[in-house]
């Protein structure tokens, strides 16, 4: 029996529907475990500087309970399906939390490449492989995140996103389709040196 067969029948009721932009009730005593969409969680600095903490879909775990951050969101990046579990349920949970742990370290990587375009191909690449599907020119992510959204997530501006969506383009490191982006294969993105 998996683990989402043992908690389901107990919590079937407490599963909720959310929309794009609507934030998750934060509660103290409940994980979400999130069964359709993408979310983001982030936090504002006291000069209004929005921090994105992470960018999570089907199966992950999230909730104030898991961060120190102050303020702490939620938002739905697409329509999600999200299912409350009572924190008291949380010790079959251990392999969420590991994945949990293991997704932070990987984000808190790419956002801290530099160069800033390194930042942005890595970050394209997990959107690609956590959140993307196989289509004859390469993978192309499920859901748009503004220009806006991905310079919160790496620490840049929203026009330096844009410059470099647009180098990304022309060197055919990616592909524009309406409003998401295929990740085109077999393109090695960027070649630095220091003198």
């Amino acid at each position: 029996m998996t683990l989402a067969q043992r908690i389901a029948p107990e919590l079937s009721q407490q599963q909720r529907y959310f929309q794009r932009r609507e934030r998750l009730p934060l509660r103290r005593e409940h994980l979400w475990k999130i069964e359709s969409g993408v979310v983001r969680t982030f936090t504002s600095l006291e000069n209004g500087t929005v921090v994105t903490l992470g960018l999570w879909g089907v199966g992950d775990i999230v909730s104030r309970v898991l961060s120190k951050a102050d303020p702490y969101y939620i938002e739905c990046l697409t329509p999600v399906q999200a299912t409350a579990i009572p924190v008291t349920e949380s010790d079959h949970l251990r392999p969420f939390f590991i994945e949990h742990i293991h997704q932070l370290q990987t984000f808190l990587e790419i956002v801290h490449s530099r160069p800033v375009d390194e930042a942005l191909h890595k970050l394209l690449t997990l959107l690609a492989n956590k959140f993307g599907s196989d289509v004859s020119q390469g993978q192309r992510i499920e859901f748009h995140l503004t220009h806006q959204e991905i310079a919160e997530t790496i620490g840049t501006s929203r026009v330096t996103v844009t410059r470099l969506l647009k180098e990304f383009e022309q060197q055919g490191i990616i592909e524009r389709l309406n409003k998401q982006f295929i990740l085109l294969p077999g393109h090695q993105p960027f070649w630095h040196y220091q003198i």
